[in-house]
């Protein structure tokens, strides 16, 4: 069954719901409308809170080795049917089938790996007068808010831990690539117990309406930092939790002593991936004055290689822009470039053609205070720099109201290692890049986020803390 016919409903309180009304969902690659989704009306979202609420108590009361099977059973579904999700999620993401499978498959991973997190009791007290334990307890409704870069395993970051913990969900993913996720909904339905994870699509008025319910106790939420600003104010009204993943500014700090030929399409691919559209991409590429004209050379040499169209073709490894509003950001930024004469090693240029597509483009050594070094551009646009001092270079990757990430590349490890503790980021990767772990817990320092995500940490996010005293009868 094609996308084009398929009708999707949202799912809430385990059946499938139409919205109040519907809006076009268009594929990147060519602008052309490949589905509609539901336009979920106000009421409709306090159905879908009414629906969680009422859920809440049963499954909280349900032991965590049942919880953890559900977590299992979503793993599972997102696994068994990843060959139609994937082309539902290029259809409307733009990334190439593989990458759609990674996403999907990540999801599943993501599942299976947090249902084997235990929520810890710690005895604060035993002694013969008294017994104090603290335990995690669940919030009860949470607000799971997914952006449109990587639809499913960042709706599973929420998804997985907020149910593992014991609390009900409520997840609206992007309106520009809400299909996938409505499709996940649909496969779900009896799967798990009705009203514990519903899903609803609208446009931008869904979001606030989410953030500001009474009804819901935690916002997590992952997109720009300007939205995240909205969100945490939104939230205030009623003193939700909240976790925000948001943007980052993330360097790259290339040292003297790499191997050129060896780190040229990793270091491609730290910037590139998803075409560029990645909080955790390397955005600003600091490269020492000794190995600059080399690896530049690489970079370009490389990026020639690289083939970019409509992810649904075989052999293509870079999509377009997921959206208009993105695309037109990202060409703004290049044409500010232009305006103020930076150097172009490759890309630059645009099309009339049908699609958000900008190619891979490499500006050499802008100004510091330029806009593209200066700003996140979620796009297949890097700015490379050059240094030749640790210092300034150490400050300048950290002279960014971000905090997300960064990368150094270098042969000597354990003088990576004392960079890295200098760097003002929530991760650091040595020698890689945007190696993420459900073992490990990731968040963004300043400006990029409150909270984690990931491991015990980002399972704690989902609980309150409750402790109990026993005073006991022989006292």
């Amino acid at each position: 069954m094609s996308s084009e016919t398929t009708t999707y409903t949202m799912t809430i309180g385990g059946k499938g719901v139409a919205g109040a009304g519907r809006f076009d969902v268009l594929n990147p690659a060519n602008e052309q409308v490949i589905g509609q989704a539901p336009d979920c009306s106000r009421e409709q979202l306090d159905q879908a809170v009414a629906a969680a609420r009422a859920a809440f108590p049963a499954w909280r009361a349900t032991p965590i080795a049942k919880r953890r099977e559900a977590l299992l059973a979503i793993a599972g579904t997102l696994a068994g049917n990843v060959e139609e999700l994937k082309r539902l999620l290029t259809a409307e993401q733009g990334k190439p089938h593989a990458d759609a499978m990674g996403d999907i498959l990540g999801g599943a991973y993501w599942c299976q790996a947090t249902s084997n997190l235990d929520l810890p009791v710690t005895v604060v007290e035993d002694t013969a007068e008294r017994r104090g334990e603290t335990r995690h307890v669940p919030i009860g409704v949470v607000g799971a808010i997914a952006p449109w870069n990587f639809p499913i395993i960042l709706a599973m970051f929420k998804v997985a831990p907020a149910l593992l913990a014991g609390n009900t969900v409520i997840l609206k993913p992007s309106p520009f690539t809400p299909l996938t996720t409505l499709r996940i909904g649909e496969l779900l339905r009896g799967v798990l117990p009705d009203g514990v994870l519903n899903i609803v699509t609208g446009g931008d008025d869904l979001g606030p309406w989410i953030t500001s319910h009474p009804g819901i106790d935690k916002v997590s939420f992952t997109g720009s930092t300007q939205t995240g600003r909205k969100v945490m104010q939104s939230a205030a009204a009623t003193l939700k939790r909240i976790t925000l993943e948001l943007g980052g500014n993330d360097a790259a700090i290339v040292m003297p002593d790499v191997d050129v030929e060896k780190v040229a399409e990793q270091l491609f691919w730290a910037a590139f991936k998803n075409t560029g559209q990645i909080c955790i991409a390397t955005k600003r590429m600091y490269v020492h004055k000794d190995v600059y004209e080399p690896l530049k050379d690489a970079l370009v040499a490389y990026a020639k290689t690289v083939k970019m169209g409509d992810g649904a073709e075989q052999g293509v490894q870079m999509g377009p822009i997921q959206n208009r509003l993105q695309y037109q950001r990202v060409l703004d930024l290049i044409e500010d470039a232009k305006a103020n004469g930076y150097r172009f090693l490759i890309g630059g240029e645009t099309s009339e053609a049908p699609g958000y597509f900008v190619p891979v483009t490499i500006i050499d050594n802008p100004p510091e205070n330029s806009r593209i070094v200066q700003e996140e551009q979620f796009g297949p646009v890097l700015p490379l720099l050059k240094w030749d001092d640790l210092d300034d270079v150490v400050g300048k990757a950290n002279a960014t109201e971000y905090g997300l990430g960064g990368s150094i590349w270098s042969s000597d490890e354990q003088k990576a290692l004392d960079i890295a503790e200098r760097l003002a980021t929530g991760t650091v990767w040595i020698n890689e890049s945007q190696h993420l772990s459900p073992l490990a817990a990731f968040g963004g320092q300043k400006q990029s986020g409150v909270g984690v995500e990931g491991a015990l940490e980002g399972l704690l996010e989902y609980t309150n803390t409750q402790t109990v005293f026993l005073r006991k009868a022989a006292a």
